[in-house]
């Protein structure tokens, strides 16, 4: 299975959507597209250039969630659904050009049709929020794994993209090898305490990510622990993501 594109979603419940789309569209420099959908329980959030990444959907019920999308060619839908459910995968619903699944260990994705390169190729260069002197770019879903699931999940993951997971030396992270050409990277971690399943976070890139730290918490936010490495942060409505240092 070849993936195009990749889009981040963030899911919210009924009553949290209106703040939420709010918030992260500040801290991603981005605005709202037109609603799409039976109810209009989708967005897209457009950044000022290159091609969108990031989209919001209105949940009808459950908690708030993050979920990906992988983007491929229509034609190849069929045999990537099949790939999928070999791998583990739940196939929970078919739409009219879109399949919803769950990982082996609970986490929803979507296979989705490619637009193509005019629609679905230009990474979005970093933004850079009002009145801050640092950039940051929204680049990266962190997948959250209970010990327990590690092994079949962190395999799944690698064995539906095709891309090679390495780990990172002694520590509780792992990377897949995602093409360059692609808008966000994926981090798998182990987590330290069982959990019935698999969870998923958001993670920005930043040279200074104690200043963007300090500029997403004048929007609202909570600023959590920190390291080194990154920041902790828990945006207005609840949801947890993290501001790390990495290049751009």
């Amino acid at each position: 299975m070849q993936i195009h594109w990749m889009t981040l979603f963030l899911d919210f419940p009924a009553e949290q959507f209106e703040a939420g789309v709010d918030y992260w569209s500040k801290v991603t420099g981005t605005h709202r597209s037109e609603p799409r959908g039976g109810q209009d329980e989708f967005a897209t959030l457009l950044p000022a250039q290159g091609h969108p990444y990031l989209r919001v959907q209105r949940l009808g019920s459950g908690p708030a969630r993050t979920h990906l999308d992988l983007h491929i060619d229509a034609a190849a839908r069929a045999e990537a659904v099949a790939q999928a459910v070999r791998l583990g995968a739940h196939h929970e619903f078919a739409g009219g050009e879109h399949d919803v699944f769950t990982s082996p260990g609970g986490l929803p994705f979507c296979l989705v049709p490619w637009e193509g390169a005019e629609a679905e190729s230009q990474v979005p260069p970093p933004n850079q929020m009002i009145g801050l002197a640092t950039r940051a770019r929204l680049d990266q879903l962190a997948i959250d794994i209970p010990p327990a699931l590690w092994d079949s999940e962190s395999t799944f993951w690698a064995a539906l993209t095709g891309w090679e997971l390495f780990h990172l030396g002694d520590s509780e992270f792992a990377r897949l090898r995602v093409p360059a050409e692609l808008p966000a990277k994926l981090l798998l971690q182990r987590l330290d305490d069982e959990a019935p399943a698999v969870t998923a976070h958001l993670d920005f890139a930043a040279p200074r990510p104690a200043g963007v730290a300090r500029a997403h918490a004048t929007l609202g936010a909570q600023v959590g622990p920190a390291n080194d490495e990154w920041t902790v942060m828990t945006d207005p409505l609840g949801r947890v993501y993290c501001v790390t240092g990495r290049p751009l």
